[in-house]
């Protein structure tokens, strides 16, 4: 242990040395704790996305990056990025789904059985209309799965399964088992709605019962110039997921049961694609409402006088769920791992810049966004409408939920595979006498499940850092700490300021990512996607 630590220092003090003459600027944990204190503290009442709390948070992201010397790139010469947003929620007496048969009808019953967010494009949403079951609803070319192959939808509920097949790669699969993908799909083959089924891996990284504490969290999208919400399509406002004993029902009048079909994917071989049946109703009615709200955007200018016009781009998300007022108890959603550390990152990392006496090379844009937690929606934004020349942006280094409460000693990067940017961070955490692992969690999607994914999406080689499955202590097991952390303090009032943070930790995550994104910003040539790689193939172009 005591060797670790002195390859973790020795690191640090070559991290600043190796940046340029006189750039040395090392992580200091209180500056860190300061932040996490000011941004995870209930007077916050959870950062919600259009809440004071949340705005409050910004304003105080924003005097950091002018005390640190970072300029404004928000709108109008502010530090401000206004985003539009409209805000759904279901009215919580108001669901119906019935399941038809030639037998008669079975109501199921709200979040016991099924779980339904509000609509964003309308009032009162309803649909009847037969149920066809389409596998995993994923149509992939490039891997050679089709589930819409050779059957027609139009007219139909499809019903998928939940995530993707076993033999698809990580971070791809990631990418095709998004909801997005599968509604977008479903659109475009006619279909009038959707059902997801719950499987018992997803019961495992997510369980349902846990709709039951966000029920009254409002769903967004962000609004376009024409006024409607971005990928949002009125046929696909009817969509619920499933139990997995309501799912199991939806197979009563077929010959096929649905652990069949759990068999069958447990062994990676094609599901079958199959008329239910059966019908179904479902009725929900929404209250809307337009939400101001602003992503925080500073920039340090390059010192070159052809790459500054490049933009390297540091982003983490700023809001949590906020108050759930109808919850008693505990009632506020803190967000201290997620991700107001992420943020007092960010903040660091603008202070190391300006701390190291050297400009680098290219600009760097902090980003802090709003509406993560409705779907990537400042990210989402901010990428569709950079404050800067569109094109500009070379790299995002992404901040987000790293757990910060032992002594790691090594990293995941989600996104590191498809570029040269795993090179940058293997060259950096070697420095700091660590290392890269693999996703543990292929299971989870996290790739599309954070920020960065909305930089892949516009062409941008990306990464996102977690702190990773080893210790320097024999007394700590990461794998046991993350999983529980996971499974009892994930999007729940107790991911709060109790936790035992390890400051000496956050140091050196903040002083990794830094030297990640120095070298990004003064390295000659820009990032490149790998050759092949399905994203910079898909996007880049």
């Amino acid at each position: 242990m005591l060797k670790h630590r002195l390859i973790l220092a020795s690191g640090m003090l070559a991290l600043a040395a190796s940046c340029s003459a006189g750039a040395e600027a090392v992580a200091d944990k209180n500056m860190l704790r300061a932040h996490l204190s000011f941004l995870a503290d209930d007077l916050l009442e959870g950062r919600e996305t259009g809440s004071r709390g949340y705005d409050i948070a910004a304003r105080y992201v924003a005097s950091q990056f002018l005390q640190y010397g970072v300029r404004p790139a928000g709108d109008k010469g502010g530090f401000l990025q206004h985003v539009p947003l409209r805000a759904t929620r279901l009215v919580q007496e108001s669901p119906v789904v019935e399941l038809r048969s030639a037998r008669g009808a079975e109501t199921l019953a709200y979040l016991d059985d099924y779980a339904v967010s509000g609509s964003l494009l309308e009032d009162q949403s309803e649909v009847a209309a037969p149920l066809v079951f389409v596998g995993y609803g994923i149509h992939a070319d490039r891997l050679r799965h089709n589930d819409y192959a050779n059957i027609d939808v139009k007219g139909k509920i499809v019903v998928v399964l939940s995530g993707k097949p076993g033999s698809f790669p990580t971070e791809e699969g990631a990418h095709f088992a998004s909801g997005e993908h599968k509604r977008s799909l479903a659109l475009q083959h006619g279909a009038v709605g959707m059902v997801t089924l719950q499987t018992p891996v997803a019961e495992k990284a997510a369980p349902f019962a846990r709709n039951r504490d966000y029920r009254h969290i409002p769903s967004m999208s962000w609004v376009q110039a024409d006024g409607t919400p971005a990928r949002e399509a009125a046929a696909m406002q009817n969509r619920i997921s499933l139990s997995i004993p309501a799912s199991k029902k939806l197979f009563s009048e077929v010959d096929l049961r649905l652990d069949d079909i759990y068999a069958l994917a447990q062994a990676n071989r094609p599901l079958p694609r199959l008329d239910l049946k059966l019908s179904m109703r479902m009725f929900k009615k929404s209250v809307r409402s337009e939400v101001a709200s602003s992503n925080v955007a500073g920039m340090i200018e390059g010192s070159d006088p052809v790459l500054k016009h490049e933009y390297v781009v540091f982003s983490a998300h700023l809001d949590h769920l906020g108050q759930v007022k109808e919850r008693s108890g505990d009632n506020i959603f803190n967000g201290a791992m997620d991700n107001s550390t992420g943020v007092a990152t960010l903040i660091e990392a603008a202070r190391l810049f300006t701390a190291s006496g050297v400009k680098p090379k290219r600009s760097v844009l902090f980003i802090a966004v709003t509406g993560e937690e409705k779907g990537l929606l400042g990210a989402d934004y901010f990428a569709t409408n950079p404050t800067v020349p569109r094109g500009s942006i070379v790299a995002n280094v992404n901040l987000d939920m790293p757990l910060l409460v032992y002594d790691f000693n090594n990293v995941m990067a989600f996104g590191a595979e498809h570029s040269t940017l795993k090179d940058t961070a293997t060259r950096a955490l070697k420095k700091m006498g660590m290392d890269l692992i693999a996703d543990p969690w292929p299971e989870m999607g996290l790739f599309t499940r954070s920020d960065h994914y909305m930089f892949v999406r516009q062409g941008i080689p990306s990464i996102f850092l977690a702190t990773g499955m080893g210790s320097a202590r024999k007394d700590e097991n990461p794998g046991r700490l993350w999983n529980e952390f996971l499974t009892k303090r994930y999007h729940q009032p107790n991911d709060d300021l109790t936790q035992p943070i390890n400051y000496d930790a956050a140091a050196r995550f903040a002083q990794l990512n830094y030297m990640i994104a120095r070298e990004i910003a003064d390295a000659p040539a820009r990032p490149a996607w790998n050759k092949d790689d399905f994203f910079g193939d898909t996007f880049s172009k």
